[in-house]
């Protein structure tokens, strides 16, 4: 402690409060925006779980489609293309029927969308496989596999935004359809 601190006189050197660092604060977020001071709470242990468990099992159905699906080390990783792109066409469809179709219970999206979605598509195998092929000295079969995923899993996600709209306009406007005939039948 100080008199003199920042040229006010009698001023008191910043003390930090006993429990203001007793939580792991992301860095990425802001303290002083007050819609991310949310994330800064206490973790909860359902979250946590669900998205565990969501982790578990996606990481069995990746390795289930890997093995079923081998490629050698220099080899084009189709196995993996299509568990990033299936992934991402679930998360797509995942997405809207959680954020613009329905109110599901709070630990839906983090164990589908986090847990076994995150837990199936594998970004980090994505990238040993462009090392491989790279050390295999096969650069442009590295190049034609990140243009080929990225492009692809992109693809994926904005068709199943697209068609899970579509197909739920269809739906909600055939069950209207029906509404409006069965009254005129009375």
């Amino acid at each position: 402690m100080s008199d003199d601190v920042g040229g006010r006189p009698g001023a008191i050197d910043a003390v930090p409060q006993p429990n203001e660092y007793d939580q792991v604060v992301d860095p990425d977020v802001d303290l002083h925006d007050p819609g991310q001071q949310r994330e800064t709470r206490p973790r909860e242990w359902d979250l946590v779980l669900s998205i565990s468990a969501g982790g578990v099992l996606g990481a069995l159905a990746r390795y289930g489609v890997g093995t079923a699906v081998p490629h050698r080390a220099d080899a084009f990783p189709w196995s993996t293309v299509l568990i990033n792109a299936t992934g991402s066409l679930l998360i797509g469809v995942l997405m809207v029927i959680v954020l613009d179709l329905t109110s599901p219970h709070r630990l839906v999206r983090p164990f589908l969308g986090v847990g076994v979605l995150g837990g199936y598509t594998t970004y980090s195998t994505f990238a040993v496989d462009v090392q491989r092929l790279v050390l295999a000295h096969r650069p442009m079969v590295a190049l034609a596999y990140v243009l080929t995923t990225v492009l692809t899993c992109a693809f994926a996600v904005w068709a199943a935004v697209v068609l899970t709209h579509g197909s739920a306009r269809l739906v909600v406007g055939a069950r209207g359809r029906r509404r409006r005939h069965s009254r005129r039948r009375r």
